[in-house]
């Protein structure tokens, strides 16, 4: 026993080293990953904001990482190669309106942005709530994007927004509610539209009546804030039949724009489960990133390539 306790203490010693340089190179990684910009000028942002200090931890898939209690909503944007004028897409990472999946389906997402010619805008928006001061945060992104895209060198006409789970969710909620903003104008980024012009729903949640935990009507009505009328932005889903969240949030909301003349596009699946962002796990929808480009790019009028 005496022998084997220095190998066993070192083991554990080196366990531990290997797990702090691995949080390491995540918190470097997330940290080079582009320009953070605030959304809010200081001290005049609306809405609530929790106390408790922000969390940065691993998360879930593996080597994932997820932000909690975020109070600070920010902008990380990681432009598309290139000096011309880029469309852009804000990304909505999911995490149930508790935390931010930030890496799968946040800075997976940029890079597969970027690389379809998009400038990338990744919203750190506030949680944990119920997804009404996140609205706020997602109405002020647009907005902000649209305010400065000269500056930016993107094209106003043409802000996409994609979504994951509640991220859907609040994609869901900014394409609807874009006539009546959840807060008092407070500058003149707040003269712009908070309207995209394109959205994608990626195994959205909380879009029937009812909000999340809601079982599906037998005519599939909508929850009032994501409500589709004719002004909806066009729109691509995608789900598979197995998520825990239902497969009739894509539905409806899919028949909804077809009643309403929104032009939606949807790929579902028999299998898939949840939570797979862009990574190829074998699912039945596993071309969804290919498809949704290019859906988005004819959307936009853009290049194939």
């Amino acid at each position: 026993m005496k022998t084997l306790l220095p190998a066993v203490c070192a083991a554990v010693v080196m366990l531990a080293s290997q797990v702090r340089a691995a949080d390491k190179v995540y918190v470097d990684e997330v940290a080079a990953f582009g320009k953070v910009v605030d959304i809010w000028p200081e001290g005049k942002m609306p809405g609530e904001k929790t106390d408790h200090p922000e969390v940065f931890e691993n998360g879930q898939p593996k080597g994932d990482v997820n932000y909690q209690y975020v109070s600070h909503p920010t902008l990380t944007v990681r432009k598309a190669p290139g000096e011309d004028v880029h469309p852009a897409m804000l990304i909505c990472p999911g995490g149930g309106y508790f935390l931010l999946a930030w890496r799968h389906e946040g800075m997976e997402i940029a890079k597969w942005a970027n690389d379809n010619g998009f400038d990338a805008f990744i919203l750190k928006y506030r949680v944990p709530n119920d997804g009404s001061i996140a609205l706020m945060d997602a109405q002020r992104a647009v907005s902000w994007i649209r305010a400065n895209a000269k500056e930016l060198r993107v094209d106003p006409d043409k802000i996409a927004q994609i979504g994951f789970s509640a991220g859907a969710n609040l994609t869901a909620r900014t394409a609807n509610n874009f006539k009546a903003r959840r807060y008092e104008p407070i500058d003149t980024v707040d003269g712009f539209s908070s309207r995209p012009d394109a959205t994608i729903l990626v195994y959205p949640g909380g879009l029937l009546k009812g909000g999340f935990r809601a079982k599906a009507t037998p005519d599939l009505q909508l929850f009032e804030q994501t409500m589709v009328t004719a002004e909806t932005p066009p729109c691509y889903i995608t789900q598979t039949e197995d998520d825990f969240c239902q497969v009739e949030n894509s539905l409806a909301y899919y028949l909804a724009c077809k009643k309403c003349g929104v032009s939606a596009a949807m790929l579902l699946g028999p299998k898939g489960g949840h939570g797979y962002g862009s990574r190829k796990t074998g699912r039945d929808n596993d071309d969804w990133p290919e498809l949704a480009a290019k859906w988005l790019k004819r959307t936009f009028n853009l290049p194939l390539k």
